[in-house]
């Protein structure tokens, strides 16, 4: 089997457990918000359950925004704050591997990014950059993680980058879903750290488009 089929067998593979996973979230009731708070906060595996239901979505394009505020709403601000990130890395991490085991092929027919460029910034920079990358959401959480897997960084620098990058939106989204019934100055908080996150994803996305335009 040549490299070229091989990458795309492994990109079928992914594609397969990504289709199984949207059917499986159709298929099943939407429960309501008490019968899920009970389940999880009621439950010796809850907390288990949602860490690896997390990062299992990790591997998809789930919005994990939502998630995250479901997370505040189930669990509190401290409760929901630590298994949020704890699913987010092991989520993170098994699609790092993922990515390095599909080769960087497959990894850009999926996430429909190139791995040139952010191998160049993660190579050069390490864990610095990649605490940039996941702080300013220039590009999807999911698109990252398999990107990073088919570029040069090492692991640890992704791992630990990844881990205080995700932490200002984690902690935001978190408070929302924790206090926002309440809106008070932890919800407005919240707000304003993501309105700065966006900012600066649009300001990053606006100077890349121009230099590109420059350079033509």
């Amino acid at each position: 089997m040549t490299g070229h089929r091989r990458a795309w067998v492994r990109l079928m593979v992914l594609v397969l457990f990504v289709a199984a996973a949207a059917v499986a979230a159709l298929l099943f009731p939407v429960p309501t918000v008490e019968e899920v708070r009970w389940y999880f906060t009621g439950t010796s595996w809850g907390p288990a359950v949602f860490i690896l239901g997390y990062a299992a979505l990790t591997l998809t394009p789930v919005p994990k925004s939502v998630l995250t505020i479901g997370a505040g709403v189930v669990f509190g601000f401290v409760g929901g704050v630590g298994l949020v990130v704890a699913a987010a890395l092991l989520g993170a991490s098994a699609a790092f591997w993922l990515g390095r085991w599909l080769g960087r092929e497959a990894v850009e027919n999926y996430t429909g990014a190139r791995a040139g460029k952010l191998d160049e910034v993660l190579g050069r920079r390490g864990f610095v950059a990649v605490v940039g990358v996941r702080l300013v959401p220039v590009l999807p959480f999911t698109a990252i993680n398999y990107l990073a897997g088919a570029t040069s960084v090492g692991w640890w620098h992704y791992l630990l980058g990844t881990a205080l990058g995700i932490l200002p939106g984690t902690v935001s989204y978190v408070t929302l879903g924790a206090f926002g019934l309440r809106f008070g100055w932890q919800v407005q908080a919240a707000l304003a750290v993501l309105g700065l996150l966006t900012l600066a994803g649009l300001v990053v996305a606006v100077r890349k488009r121009r230099k590109g335009a420059e350079r033509v």
